[in-house]
């Protein structure tokens, strides 16, 4: 039994009456913004995971608490949406999970939740889709709605996800969590949601570090830059800039980072199937540079990480996620993937005095009921 599991059950008493579901965080390792786009993008669900355990109550309420963040949550649960002042924050995704199950026709049912998660929040790693997902399955369980279809899932949990944040997102990260499979990352194709397993070779490591630099999608430019790829591909008449081609967007750099990035994504499956990590790693470092200069969403630390990264052994390093702070990611040797976590992260915190964290993470599986040990 792992630390996370063991505080849950410990939180539990003796467990009577409880059922549970997890979903992982996720790494992007290249296709990032492509997403709203009708785009590729090639992420990985990750061993860090949220829990979610539930049990029933009489009374037609939704009381929650989580065991690693402040606050406690009770609400009706007649899926009115999340009140935009409603503290705790976290709160405000239980209540809009119930609030997008309701609007699908669920009926909502007296519910009491226990949420425990080991994805560092403001990472990039996805911890807010996480916990979407994570209580979309739990809160369908208890009001009886199917979750068969994954891919409604995702979409009910995205509904979600922007009704507590205001963030118009996409699909990747919802879509990762409910498709996660061991050994491989996913090539999604965010028109068609088709989800494509790619096998990882055995001789390539993932390693995060973090930038001590949260991100908060609220606050950054996320819904500027998608706003001016939905104005650019209206200005080039096609329904996304996923139809749009490279002398199309020649002169414009917002438009320019979406088409290439998915044009990068696809070499960047062609080469990790024919094992070519050293082509992998090039494409990677094309990314970075791409949401640097021409997306504008990187910032001098996670340059730099990226730069103390290659310089201990990496094949290639990118910042991964919507940018604007929180981590990158690195591809390296097995061997080597400890000494660079290590390193990489003491020198970078040497020179910034930002808390650096690094850590390797590796391909999971797919959210859903998990046993109570």
């Amino acid at each position: 039994m792992d630390e996370l599991f063991r505080a849950l059950r410990d939180a539990l008493g003796d467990g009577a009456g409880w059922r549970a579901a997890a979903a992982p965080g996720r790494v992007n390792l290249i296709g990032d913004h492509t997403d709203y786009n009708d785009g590729f993008c090639l992420p990985m669900a990750i061993d860090r995971r949220c829990l979610v355990a539930w049990r029933p109550l009489e009374e037609a309420r939704i009381r929650a608490r989580s065991l690693t963040l402040e606050g406690r949550v009770d609400l009706p649960a007649d899926g009115a949406d999340p009140a935009p002042d409603l503290q705790p924050r976290w709160g405000r995704f239980v209540a809009a999970v119930a609030a997008a199950l309701v609007a699908r026709g669920a009926r909502g049912a007296g519910i009491e939740l226990v949420v425990a998660s080991d994805v560092p929040p403001g990472a990039g790693l996805s911890s807010s889709s996480a916990l979407s997902v994570a209580l979309t399955l739990a809160l369908a369980d208890r009001f009886g709605w199917p979750t068969a279809d994954r891919r409604e899932v995702a979409r009910t949990a995205l509904d979600a996800e922007v009704r507590a944040t205001g963030v118009p997102g996409g699909l990747m990260d919802q879509l990762c969590a409910l498709f996660g499979r061991p050994g491989h990352a996913l090539l999604l194709d965010c028109r068609t949601l088709e989800v494509r397993p790619v096998p990882l070779p055995e001789a390539v490591a993932v390693v995060v570090i973090h930038s001590g630099v949260e991100r908060t999608l609220a606050g950054t430019a996320y819904s500027e830059r998608r706003r001016a790829c939905e104005e650019a591909a209206a200005r080039l008449g096609v329904s996304a800039l996923r139809d749009a081609t490279p002398t199309q967007v020649a002169d414009d750099p917002i438009a320019r980072h979406v088409v290439s990035e998915n044009a990068r994504v696809l070499a960047a499956v062609e080469a990790l199937t024919a094992g070519d990590l050293a082509t992998v790693g090039r494409l990677l470092l094309a990314s970075h540079a791409s949401l640097r200069d021409d997306y504008r969403v990187s910032l001098p630390e996670l340059d730099r990480l990226g730069e103390l990264a290659l310089e201990e052994g990496a094949w290639g390093a990118r910042l991964t996620g919507a940018g604007v702070g929180g981590c990158i990611v690195a591809l390296v040797p097995p061997e080597r993937a400890c000494h660079l976590a290590q390193v990489v992260a003491a020198r970078y915190r040497s020179e910034t005095d930002l808390p650096a964290r690094a850590f390797r993470v590796r391909p999971a599986g797919a959210a859903g009921p998990v046993p109570l040990p």
